[in-house]
This record gives structure tokens, C-alpha cells and sequence, in this order.
């Protein structure tokens, strides 16, 4: 059995001219694909800046009701745990309706959700119990927001357009939730916290009316005399493709390590930067912002590192990065060796996000693109409360630097599997392919 990827094995695209009748607004989306990457470049830097407020603030705000590490920790739990109780059946959900109806039903629910923390936090009636019940349903509706999104892409985008697409919106996302989100949700906390969950509230409405300007149908067509699997027959199609897909399956396990490792680092570090590190709310947001500024040379880059190393060494890249991100923290509490650490990790975390939604896009069919997609996200997001939790374990017995230690050691498990599993031939079979009309 070979490394690289079996062409027999995947699923092939109707070319345009074999598409139905019903199919015929995803072609106009296509010739229309200048303005709806606008639109969906647009869309993600409004909706990952309130992302980017909400994440900070939400753990700040719980630093001011409890000391403790494991309930600061929660909150970042409650916020990506909806990742593994929701994804697959959130996955099938984008491939049976409107792609875009699904992304302003999320909509309306983080309005609704932000504006009754708003209110308990102007009557000074915020609890931890009522940051973690918000918490989780914020947490559902993202699930629902970034599978359907990330599913409209192949919708209308060629393949040969779909890196500087995706360089686009992995740049709007680093540097609206990666660096401004959590400055502003930083200085915005010092100021109080009705004033950050208002702002959130703000960006969440907005994100609702940029979609209006998508042009296009986006929901997967289906012959009239179609019968719909069950939705437990769907979830285990796309299981399947992903177990059936050796490239595809290594870059889960890879994207479950670092994910975890993100979530270790976001669940820790609010406490631990507010404490030992002295910092205030408002350098805490300068200090993950350095994620974001890391990032915004990572979508700066990303092309010249691909053209000169190649898309492989990118990824891989990618572990080590993720590894001194971690470490940092566990060796020193100088702030500016964990803000390079950050900055590092954060050009890092973009490379990988590029290149893999990239590879995705390419190997995966589009009638596949919601329930993947969510399987994918399942190992990414979904292994990011696993490591909120583990992390505000091992802080809360031990210590934080020994929970960071722990790890970054751990993400380097998957530096072999990856090297060995994408191989040049396997790389030169993507690039072949983004080559084609």
C-alpha cells in the first residue's frame, strides 16, 4: 500500500457541464466568486473579531468570581466542548440545507445568547453557572456557523483560486480573533464587562447582514426521486471517507495533538499571565494579540514558504511551532520570551490552517464537504476542551508550568506520522490537482 493518496479510491466531481438544472445557482456562484470571496472574507473578520472579544472576555470576567485554575478552565471547556457532542450531526445537517440559512440561524443565536449576558452583566448578576450555560450554547452555534461557512467555499471558489481564498480568510480570522478580538476584549474588560459582551453583540448582528449580499445557492443538489439516508447512515459515510483517505487520516490525528494543545494554552494562561506573569487584562490581550500578529505573517508568507520548502514542510513546521508556543510559558514568565513564543505559534497555527483546508478542499468532494468538514473539526475543535480540561487538572495538582511541559511534549508525537504519511509524491498529487480548471 502506497503513502500517497488512491485516486480509484475518492469520489469524483460532476463537471460543470454535467451538473442538474438545480444546481444552476451554483454556477452563477462561481462566476460571481469575486464578490463572494468578499463577502466571505468579510464575514469572517466581523465574526471571528466578536469570536476573538467573547473568548477573552468570558475567561477575564470568570477570573474576577473564582482563583481557582479548573473553574477558570471551564469556561473554555463549555465553549469548544459542543465540538464533539455536535459536529457529526452538525455535519449533515450542512449537507441536507442552505449553507447560508444555517449560518444565520447561529447568528440568531449568539445575538440572542450575547444580549442575556449583556443583561445579567449590567445587574451585576453574572455567575460562573450562567458563563457556563451561555457558554455552551455560544459554543453549538459556532459549531454550526464555521461547518457551514467553511462548506460554501468550494461552493465558490475554483480549485485553482482556493489557496489565496483560503490565505484571505485564515488572514481575516488571525487577525481579527488572533489579535484585535482579544486586544479589544482585553481593554474593553478593564473597562467593564457589559461594555465587551455589548460589543460582541454588535459583531454578531453584523455578520448577519454581510451575508445578504451572497450570491448563489447553497445547498448541495438532490435528484426528485433521491431518498434521504438517516442521519446516522450520513455520519458514518463520512466517517468512513475519512478512515479510507491515509492523508486525510494523519492530518486529524495531527490537528487533534495541536488542538489540544491550543486549548492547554487558552485555558491555562488567563490566570497564569493575570498571576505569575503580572500582567493586567488589557497586556493579557497584547500578549495573545502576538498570536495574531504571528499569524498575519503567516498568510503573508505562506505562499513563498510553499513555492520554496513546499506545502509538507509547512505543516510540519507547524508541530514545532506549536511545541514552543506551549513551552514558553512552563520555562519563564518573562513576557516578551512567551510573546515571541506566541508570535511563533501563531505564524505556525496559520500555515497549518491554510495549507489544510487547502488539502481539503482538494480531496474531498463537495456533496462531502458539511459532514467531513465536521468529522475534521471533530479531531481539531473537539480535542481543544479535552485539553482545557486536562490542562486545569494538571494546573490545579501540580502546576501550571508542568501542565504546559506536558503538553508540549505531547505534540511532538505526531512530527513521524506526519512526515512519513505526507510524502512528496502525495504533495505533487494536491499540487496536480489544484493545477486542473
Amino acid at each position: 500500500m502506497t503513502n500517497s493518496p488512491k485516486r480509484a479510491e475518492e469520489p469524483t466531481v460532476p463537471s460543470q457541464q454535467d451538473l442538474p438544472a438545480d444546481m444552476e445557482g451554483a454556477v452563477v456562484a462561481r462566476e460571481a466568486s469575486g464578490r463572494n470571496t468578499a463577502v466571505l472574507v468579510g464575514f469572517t473578520a466581523l465574526s471571528n473579531l466578536a469570536d476573538g472579544v467573547m473568548k477573552i472576555a468570558l475567561p477575564l470576567v470568570a477570573t474576577s468570581l473564582t482563583s481557582s485554575p479548573a473553574l477558570i478552565s471551564g469556561v473554555m471547556l463549555t465553549l469548544s466542548l459542543p465540538w464533539l457532542l455536535t459536529a457529526l450531526h452538525v455535519g449533515v445537517l450542512v449537507d441536507r440545507y442552505d449553507r447560508r440559512k444555517l449560518v444565520w440561524a447561529a447568528n440568531g443565536i449568539q445575538i440572542v445568547v450575547v444580549g442575556v449576558l449583556v443583561a445579567l452583566a449590567a445587574s451585576d448578576a453574572l455567575t460562573l453557572p450562567a458563563i457556563y450555560v451561555c457558554g455552551a450554547v455560544l459554543g453549538v452555534a459556532e459549531v454550526l456557523a464555521m461547518t457551514s461557512a467553511a462548506a460554501l467555499v468550494p461552493d465558490v471558489v475554483a480549485a485553482s483560486g482556493r489557496e489565496r481564498v483560503n490565505s484571505w480568510v485564515a488572514g481575516a480570522e488571525t487577525v481579527c480573533q488572533e489579535f484585535a478580538g482579544p486586544f479589544i476584549g482585553g481593554l474593553l474588560v478593564g473597562v467593564g464587562a457589559s461594555f465587551a459582551l455589548g460589543a460582541t453583540f454588535v459583531g454578531y448582528t453584523l455578520t448577519a447582514v454581510i451575508l445578504v449580499f451572497l450570491v448563489g445557492r447553497f445547498r448541495v443538489a438532490v435528484a426528485p426521486d433521491e431518498v434521504t439516508p438517516p442521519v446516522h447512515a450520513q455520519i458514518s459515510e463520512g466517517l468512513r471517507f475519512l478512515w479510507q483517505q491515509q492523508l486525510l487520516r494523519v492530518l486529524a490525528l495531527a490537528v487533534a495533538v495541536l488542538g489540544s494543545c491550543w486549548g492547554a494554552w487558552y485555558a491555562v494562561m488567563p490566570l497564569y499571565a493575570t498571576g505569575p506573569m503580572g500582567l493586567s487584562a488589557a497586556d493579557y490581550g497584547l500578549l495573545v494579540g502576538a498570536l495574531g500578529v504571528g499569524g498575519i505573517l503567516g498568510t503573508v508568507v505562506v505562499g513563498p514558504f510553499n513555492r520554496l520548502f513546499g506545502r509538507r514542510w509547512a505543516m510540519v513546521c507547524t508541530v514545532v511551532l506549536t511545541s514552543v508556543l506551549v513551552v514558553a510559558p512552563a520555562l519563564t514568565t518573562q513576557v516578551w520570551v512567551v510573546g515571541g513564543a506566541a508570535f511563533l505559534g501563531g505564524m505556525g497555527g496559520t500555515l497549518w490552517t491554510i495549507n489544510v483546508r487547502t488539502v481539503m478542499q482538494t480531496l474531498v468532494p463537495m456533496q462531502m464537504m458539511g459532514r467531513f468538514g465536521a468529522v475534521f473539526r471533530l479531531f481539531a475543535f473537539g480535542a481543544i476542551p479535552v485539553g482545557a480540561g486536562l490542562s486545569g487538572l494538571l494546573a490545579e495538582w501540580f502546576s501550571t508550568p508542568t501542565a504546559l511541559a506536558v503538553f508540549a511534549i505531547g505534540s511532538l508525537v505526531v512530527f513521524v506520522p506526519l512526515v512519513r504519511v505526507f510524502t512528496p509524491e502525495a504533495e505533487a498529487d494536491i499540487v496536480h490537482r489544484l493545477q486542473q480548471p
